[in-house]
């Protein structure tokens, strides 16, 4: 076998290697921009490789998603881990809220992940066995410090995600600190003892705002 022909299944493969590379460094920047909805033809479009060549790579975007799952969610599950590691129980969980939120803000389609948007067996099985463990200590460890109230539990902290991160998603194009508003208003609703108010760092819409907010989406 002569050099060129022995050179040239290496170079296939290294240019099958690059192409996958640029269809998931694609797939996470629009993943991120535009969610869920994009589709394999979007990826390759945004990655400059042909269509073809993209399905070659993935049979469809789910799988494109289940290989950008484990990096999706390590930074989410390192915010909590963070938050565990602080020596204030309750700085460590509103400091948990704060980045997980900013973190779903600038990550569309996470947020949608971890709003139960069309899970995947994988991605259901990661918020069971992963983080609902670590919601269930950041909320005990608060709680056993006397600074949240007694009657907050680890599945609380699920659905409180859930309300603002739908706020989040009506208000992010328009109004992306929105969430901030009902972040702390929600904040001084958990603790323990309320006493005087949080300022909130975002204004109230006004009312046109807010039927420009909640009018039909395309």
């Amino acid at each position: 076998m002569d050099t060129v022909t022995a050179t040239k299944p290496r170079e296939l493969r290294r240019d099958a290697a690059e192409n996958r590379t640029r269809l998931l460094a694609a797939a996470r920047e629009l993943f991120a921009e535009r969610g869920l909805d994009v589709t394999l033809n979007d990826i390759a479009h945004h990655a400059g490789v042909g269509v073809g060549t993209a399905y070659r790579r993935f049979a469809n975007k789910e799988e494109v998603l289940e290989s950008l799952f484990a990096e999706q969610t390590a930074e989410f599950g390192a915010l909590a881990d963070a938050a565990l590691a602080d020596a204030d129980p309750w700085r460590g969980l509103v400091d948990f809220l704060e980045h997980a939120l900013a973190l779903q803000l600038r990550d569309k389609g996470l947020a949608q992940i971890l709003n139960g948007d069309r899970l995947s067996v994988e991605q259901h099985a990661w918020n069971r066995t992963v983080m609902a463990p670590k919601y269930r200590a950041l909320i005990e460890r608060a709680r056993e410090a006397g600074k949240l109230r007694d009657d907050v539990t680890g599945t609380d902290l699920t659905f409180i995600q859930v309300g603002l991160n739908a706020i989040m998603m009506r208000s992010r194009d328009a109004h992306p600190d929105l969430y901030r508003r009902y972040l702390h208003l929600m904040i001084d609703a958990l603790r323990a003892e309320p006493g005087a108010p949080s300022p909130l760092p975002v204004p109230a819409l006004t009312s046109d705002q807010t039927h420009a907010v909640m009018g039909p989406t395309r």
